[in-house]
């Protein structure tokens, strides 16, 4: 009978070989997937260096401490409008929802800094109840909506965001005031 027993020359070859295999999976495989790293140009080839970046605006962070949250509620008497607007950096984010009592004219818009007098951005028109999302600033400007009651009742409209914002602009009956700002959260 044979004896089949690894043998310490057997032993050390198997050995080399798995250093061998794994050194190989490191270099084709590991690094350009989890690091970008690709040495030796495998990595492009099987489609892994994309798996190491992450999405296109998945995280994007803010050297300013500006965070903030504000809530505000406007009474809108019939055929009365209000512009609530923040002021943001390009690429600065923002959470909010609004509810309304009632259906109301809404526009969320924005003006950039460099733009003409009476230049606005529109993201979302309509006649509406409530509204909520995540914004993120295309260009640095006031960026916020228009609400305005084209009912014959009064209607009540709560705003609640959460951001990254410097400055809170309301205008109503023709005039431009800045509010305080929120303390930061």
């Amino acid at each position: 009978m044979r004896d089949t027993s690894a043998t310490g020359g057997n032993l050390a070859l198997a050995t080399a070989g798995a250093a061998l295999a794994a050194l190989l999976i490191l270099f084709t495989v590991v690094l350009p997937a989890e690091y970008g790293i690709d040495p030796l140009g495998t990595g492009e080839s099987l489609g892994l260096l994309g798996l190491a970046e992450a999405g296109p605006g998945a995280l994007s962070e803010s050297l300013e401490s500006s965070h903030r949250a504000d809530q505000m509620t406007f009474e809108l008497a019939p055929f009365e409008s209000v512009e609530y607007k923040y002021r943001l950096a390009r690429g600065a984010g923002m959470v909010y929802s609004w509810t309304a009592s009632g259906a109301v004219a809404a526009d969320f818009h924005a003006e950039p800094d460099d733009a003409p007098d009476g230049f606005a951005e529109s993201f979302r028109r309509g006649r509406y109840s409530s509204g909520g999302g995540t914004y993120v600033a295309p260009f640095s400007g006031i960026h916020g909506w228009f609400w305005e009651n084209r009912g014959m009742v009064p209607v009540n409209v709560e705003l609640r965001t959460r951001g990254f914002f410097t400055t809170v602009i309301e205008f109503r009956d023709g005039s431009r005031s800045e509010k305080p700002l929120p303390e930061r959260k």
